[in-house]
């Protein structure tokens, strides 16, 4: 009786948390929405991937909000926030900071590191596909371990960081190819897509009366940080596990038991992080949609942003005209098959 007792105990206060936890997610959507009309599939994604850890990459043609969402976010989470604009021009150093030369009191010259924009909580690399391949680099460190090292000497950064990137489709004119070891740091790749007649006429509306962003702070950084904390104890039973492990397997088409989407359509596959992602963002997306359990509909709704921008698809499927999001349909409709 006792340990029943403790067990109902423990799942009152789960409920308690993760019913704050929907609430303090649903009053930043509801600042959003002051900022930014529609595109609630791209909010909802970039906030299960900022409780996560994650960085986002969004793309899309220009002037259809991704650099005002982002600002948006930077409001209503309460967090220092940077925006580098990213040009053909820009440098490494003026991404990470450099050293500098100062004349002390004393008269003697010391060297000082100059932070860089990229030293704060929130970072918006707009545009970032429009620098060099030398500028890009410079990202790969930070992004992945949160520190940045200038002539040997190694800066971190404060948690929460995340960085949310801007790109424009790649068959503008003055763009850069992301490596691909970049393209991996991102946790999510998300396409924002233009705005339907309605949205549109409500875009135009809001932005008579002010440019500007509206949306006030309602949670801070150490908020989010708990909200984190909480996401790493929602359990992943077993099935559910090897079916995240299964779907990132069975993109690869040089492996034995692999699936015949791979083979068809498929060049190269996800890399582990993407079996990472899959599983560390499927418990925050639990925890938004009010459960404290992970459910393969939560690892089926998280397959495209994951896997859009780690997988290659090949000339065959380009020649049957399938984009990477079908192909990521038909891997997901597989491995439901291959888990019975």
């Amino acid at each position: 009786m006792a340990d029943e007792k403790t067990v109902n105990v423990q799942e009152e206060k789960n409920a308690e948390r993760v019913k704050a936890f929907s609430a303090a997610i649903a009053k930043v959507k509801d600042e959003l929405a002051k900022d930014v009309v529609g595109q609630q599939d791209i909010i909802d994604n970039v906030l299960i991937a900022i409780v996560a850890g994650g960085n986002v990459l969004l793309e899309g043609v220009p002037g259809v909000g991704k650099t005002r969402l982002v600002r948006s976010l930077g409001r209503t989470l309460e967090l220092p926030f940077s925006r580098i604009q990213f040009t053909p021009d820009l440098m490494p150093s003026d991404v990470t900071g450099t050293n500098v030369i100062e004349k002390g009191a004393d008269g003697k010259m010391t060297t000082v590191f100059n932070k860089g924009p990229i030293f704060a909580n929130l970072v918006l690399a707009d545009e970032i596909n429009r620098a060099t391949p030398k500028t890009q680099s410079a990202m790969l460190e930070v992004m992945q371990e949160h520190k940045v090292t200038v002539a040997k000497q190694t800066y971190k950064l404060e948690e929460p960081f995340f960085v949310l990137a801007t790109e424009n489709p790649i068959e503008q004119d003055g763009t850069y190819p992301l490596p691909e070891a970049q393209m991996d740091r991102f946790m999510f790749k998300l396409i924002v897509k233009f705005p339907s007649v309605d949205e549109l006429k409500n875009i135009v509306n809001m932005t008579q009366i002010t440019l500007d962003e509206t949306a006030q702070a309602v949670i801070d950084g150490a908020t989010v940080l708990e909200m984190r904390e909480l996401a790493k104890t929602v359990p992943v039973i077993d099935d559910v596990l090897n079916y995240a492990a299964n779907l990132v397997s069975v993109s690869h088409p040089e492996l034995e038991n692999t699936s015949s989407t791979a083979q068809k359509y498929i060049k190269y596959g996800a890399s582990p992080r993407a079996a990472q992602a899959l599983v560390t963002a499927a418990k925050v997306r639990a925890l938004m949609c009010g459960n404290y359990n992970v459910s393969y509909e939560d690892i089926d709704a998280l397959a495209a942003p994951v896997l859009r921008h780690r997988i290659k698809i090949n000339y065959a499927a380009m020649s049957e005209k399938l984009t990477i999001d079908d192909v990521i349909a038909m891997l997901v409709a597989e491995n439901k098959k291959l888990c019975k």
